[in-house]
């Protein structure tokens, strides 16, 4: 499954975060696939593409970075997946 996570990181946690992803690159842990990952230009706040069959190891991610950014992670659909379940719903 894929998960759409977005992340924004307060001046208060910054400097943390800076320095902890140039230190490690921020890799996803076992069990999770990084699709992509876009920062914003203003550096604030970004996105990530994940893919898992595992939730707990996408909660490891989040509770990896939860100290010094804010994280919402959407379990999210293709196109192709979206149409099949439109397409089977009684109209």
């Amino acid at each position: 499954m894929k998960f759409m996570m977005t992340y924004e990181i307060g001046a208060e946690g910054w400097e943390a975060a800076v320095k902890r992803f140039l230190a490690t690159g921020g890799p996803a842990p076992a069990g999770v696939k990084m699709l992509g990952r876009w920062h914003s230009a203003g550096g604030r706040y970004g996105f990530l593409l994940l893919e898992s069959s595992d939730p707990s190891a996408i909660y490891r991610f989040s509770a990896e970075w939860n100290d010094v950014c804010q994280l919402r992670v959407t379990p999210v659909v293709e196109d192709e997946e979206a149409a099949k379940v439109l397409g089977s719903l009684k109209k």
